[in-house]
């Protein structure tokens, strides 16, 4: 497994590769925010937010 730091470079680099598995660290974390009422909301939408903003603050964070 890849340190955080060189997979947080490699996806403020646009690697794709990268950006998946810090996706793939965050999902759960993600999925569980996506429930509202305590049902998953229905069209992924909030789970589709959720996961462009994780990418937003990693394109915007600075190391």
């Amino acid at each position: 497994m890849t340190d955080f730091k060189t997979l947080l470079l490699r996806a403020k680099e646009n690697d794709q590769a990268a950006f998946e598995e810090i996706l793939a660290m965050y999902r759960p974390l993600l999925l569980k925010e996506s429930i509202i009422n305590g049902r998953m909301d229905m069209d992924e939408d909030l789970f589709q937010e959720l996961s462009l903003t994780l990418f937003r603050c990693i394109q915007t964070i600075k190391i």
